[in-house]
């Protein structure tokens, strides 16, 4: 049992490094600034607040802080205030965070059908994305 989880994981760091290693090489982009561009893109109006992206990226708030920080000087996303609530700021992409978010997008999905979808073929695809989603919600503590 622990020898086939460890080679879920090994297939999934793999996978994950040939991924992250393209999108830094073609975009300049780090997995965590991927990840929040990627989030903000498919966000309504292209934005969120930072509270709420900090922790669906999984990051804590100085580690988000340092990644917000090189987005804003990379021009990628900028900081808003909320006009409802003076405690909330939101992030909000660029027009320039948008072209490069839907294009680093277009390529992730390139990247994982040649790394992911070719070698698994159409079914195993999505048998795998059945058990992990199956996976995430039996583990995901209720709120």
């Amino acid at each position: 049992m622990v020898t086939w989880w460890g080679l879920v994981i090994e297939g999934y760091l793999a996978t994950q490094e040939r991924l992250m290693g393209e999108i830094a090489e073609r975009f300049g982009l780090a997995p965590a600034s991927f990840d929040i561009l990627v989030r903000l893109i498919r966000s309504p109006e292209c934005r969120m607040p930072m509270t709420r992206l900090a922790g669906e990226a999984a990051l804590s708030s100085g580690g988000f802080t340092k990644v917000a920080d090189r987005l804003v000087a990379a021009g990628l996303i900028r900081r808003a205030p909320s006009e409802r609530d003076r405690r909330v700021t939101y992030v909000v992409l660029t027009e320039h965070g948008r072209d490069v978010a839907e294009r680093a997008r277009h390529a992730c999905a390139e990247i994982l059908r040649r790394r992911v979808l070719e070698p698994l073929g159409p079914a195993a695809s999505a048998s795998l994305a059945e058990a992990m989603r199956t996976l995430r919600d039996a583990n995901t503590p209720e709120p």
